[in-house]
C-alpha cells in the first residue's frame, strides 16, 4: 500500500516541491522516515503516532516507511507532519488516496492531533500559484497563504478536519485574506522632536531618494529619536513590494499579522553586538539576517562603531547589490537585501566632542581610533553624513514649534511619485546609463560638481552618489533639472571628516 502527497523545503526564502511517499507493508512493526531529515522531521513519527491515535483513527502495526524526494534535499522543521500523516491514512485507504493529488500540504501536528501554524506559508502559497495546485495547511496559516490571491487555501483546525474534508463528508471553506490598510498613526511623530532643523531636512532628503544617512552627534542631541520617526514617514508599500516583505517574514516565522500583507516598510534595529550571520545572515543551515529583514525598508544601527568590524565591512556588498549571497557546503542561498541604511554614531568614545558645555575627555589619537573602526570603503557608500549638535535647555525652549509628520510624508511622497513617473525607480537606485540621463547636468552645475569632487577627493562612486542627492533635492523642490543650489546642498553632506 503507497500513497503520495506533496509538500515544500524552504531554501532561502524559496520553496522547493517535495513529494512524500508512505509505505505500508507487512513485517514487524517499524516507522522509518528517509530522505535527509533533520532531527525536527525524524520526529515527526512520534507526532504522527500519537495525533492519529488521539484523533480517534487506526495506526497500522505494520512496516511504515516515509520518503521525502529529492533524496539529497536537506528537510528541516516540523511542516512535514501533516503530509505523512494524511499519507499514512491514504494508505489505509481511510481517505482517498487521489484526495491528496493537486494539494501542497504542510502543517505541524500536537499530540492531540491539532494543527499548529509553520514558517514559510506565503512562500508554499507562491509555490502553489505557480504549480497551480490548492495549499492545505494549519488554520493559523491560511489567511497568510491565501493573500497570493489566485489559488484556493484550505486551513483545517486539526487532522480530524482535514480527514473529513478529503473524505468529502465535510468539506472546509476557503479561507479569505484581509487588507490591513496602512497605519502611519501606529509611528512616533516628528513633532516631537524641537529643533534640530538641518538633521530634519537630511532625513527628509534620505527617505525621500532611499539613500544612505549617517548622523554623528553627542549623547542626547536627537539621533536616536530622529531615526525612530523615520518608519513613519516612508509611503506604504505597493502590492508587489509588501509581497516581496511578508515572503521574507513568512520564512524567518516573523510575521507580526498574519493573514495581513506587511503594508509598511519595515524597521529593524539590531543592537551592536549582533554577530555576523545574525546581521548578513547564515549559520549552517542558512537564515535570512537583519538586511534580508530590513529589505525594502530602513535598517538602524546605533552605535555605529561599536559594531565589530568583520560585520560591518559585511554590509558593504549588500549596499550595492541589493542581495545577499551565503555559501555553505551544505547550500548556497540568496536573499534579497535592498534596504536603506541609517546609522547613528558619537563624534568620540566619551561622546562630547564639539559639545558647547562638556568637555572632551578623549585624546586626538583616541579620536582617530574610534572613527578609524568605520572603513573608508564602507563610508564611501554611505549618500549623507551630518553632524547634529546637541542642543541647550535655553535653545529647545526658544525654538519654534516642530513640523509634525504628515507635511513631511507628504513631500516625501509626492518626490518619490516623481521618480517614478520618470524613472520607475528612487534616485538612489540609479546608476550607469539611467543616473547620466536622469541626472544630466548642464554647463554650469556640471563644472561645481566636478570642482566639488576634486576639492572632495571623491571617488567615482561618492561623485555617483552626490548626483543622486541632488536629483533627489531638486524632486523635493519639483524642479526637473538640477541647480548649482541642490548640488551645493549635496555636497554638504559629503564632508571630509568624520570627526
Amino acid at each position: 500500500m503507497l500513497a503520495r502527497a506533496h509538500s515544500v523545503a524552504l531554501i532561502g526564502v524559496d520553496a522547493v516541491a517535495v513529494e512524500v511517499e508512505v509505505d505500508v507493508s507487512s513485517g514487524l512493526p517499524a516507522f522509518t522516515v528517509v530522505g535527509l531529515p533533520d532531527q525536527a522531521v525524524s520526529e515527526a513519527r512520534e507526532r504522527v503516532r500519537a495525533a492519529i491515535r488521539n484523533a480517534g483513527l487506526p495506526f497500522p502495526a505494520a512496516r511504515i516507511t516515509v520518503n521525502l524526494a529529492p533524496a539529497d534535499l536537506r528537510k528541516e522543521g516540523p511542516l512535514y507532519d501533516l503530509p505523512i500523516a494524511l499519507g499514512l491514512l491514504a494508505a489505509q485507504d481511510i481517505i482517498p488516496a487521489a484526495s491528496l493529488q493537486g494539494l501542497l500540504i504542510a502543517g505541524e501536528l500536537a499530540l492531540d492531533g491539532s494543527l499548529r501554524p509553520i514558517a514559510g506559508a506565503v512562500n508554499l502559497a507562491l509555490l502553489a500559484s505557480q504549480l497551480r495546485r490548492d495549499a492545505l495547511l494549519p488554520d493559523g496559516n491560511a489567511q497568510e497563504a491565501a493573500l497570493i490571491g489566485d489559488l484556493t487555501v484550505y486551513g483545517p483546525r486539526n487532522l480530524w478536519d482535514a480527514v473529513q474534508h478529503l473524505s468529502g463528508r465535510q468539506p472546509l471553506n476557503a479561507a479569505q485574506a484581509r487588507d490591513v490598510p496602512d497605519n502611519a498613526d501606529a509611528f512616533p511623530d516628528l513633532a516631537d522632536l524641537k529643533g534640530q532643523s538641518a538633521a530634519r531636512r537630511a532625513l527628509e532628503v534620505a527617505l525621500a531618494g532611499g539613500h544612505n544617512l549617517l548622523l554623528i552627534g553627542s549623547p542626547g542631541s536627537g539621533k536616536t529619536m530622529l531615526a525612530r520617526r523615520a518608519p513613519g514617514l516612508l509611503p506604504p508599500l505597493t502590492r508587489d513590494e509588501a509581497l516581496e516583505v511578508t515572503r521574507i517574514h513568512s520564512a524567518a516565522g516573523l510575521l507580526t499579522s498574519r493573514g495581513a500583507l506587511q503594508r509598511h516598510a519595515p524597521f529593524r534595529s539590531p543592537h551592536h553586538t549582533v554577530s555576523d550571520a545574525g546581521l548578513i545572515g547564515g549559520g549552517s543551515l542558512p537564515k535570512p539576517g537583519e538586511v534580508s529583514l530590513a529589505h525594502r525598508g530602513l535598517l538602524f544601527l546605533d552605535e555605529f562603531p561599536e559594531f565589530s568590524r568583520k560585520a560591518l565591512e559585511t554590509l558593504r556588498q549588500p549596499l550595492e547589490d541589493g542581495h545577499v549571497t551565503i555559501s555553505r557546503a551544505r547550500a548556497t542561498v540568496e536573499y534579497p537585501a535592498r534596504f536603506q541604511l541609517i546609522a547613528a554614531m558619537n563624534p568620540c568614545p566619551c561622546g562630547h566632542f564639539g559639545d558647547p558645555e562638556k568637555p572632551c575627555t578623549c585624546t586626538p589619537v583616541e579620536r582617530l581610533r574610534y572613527a578609524g573602526r568605520l572603513s573608508g570603503p564602507l563610508l564611501d557608500r554611505i549618500d549623507l553624513t551630518l553632524k547634529v549638535p546637541r542642543l541647550t535647555v535655553d535653545e529647545l525652549t526658544r525654538a519654534p514649534e516642530p513640523e509634525p509628520s504628515a507635511p513631511v510624508k507628504a513631500r516625501i511622497v509626492a518626490a518619490r511619485e516623481r521618480m517614478t513617473a520618470r524613472q520607475g525607480a528612487r534616485n538612489s537606485d540609479l546608476s550607469g546609463q539611467a543616473l547620466r540621463e536622469h541626472a544630466a547636468l548642464n554647463a554650469g552645475p556640471l563644472a561645481f560638481a566636478q570642482a566639488a569632487a576634486r576639492q572632495l577627493g571623491l571617488t567615482g562612486r561618492g561623485y555617483d552618489r552626490i548626483l543622486r542627492v541632488a536629483r533627489t533635492i531638486a524632486d523635493l523642490a519639483g524642479s526637473e533639472t538640477i541647480t548649482e543650489a541642490h548640488l551645493a546642498e549635496a555636497v554638504t553632506y559629503r564632508p571630509r571628516e568624520l570627526v
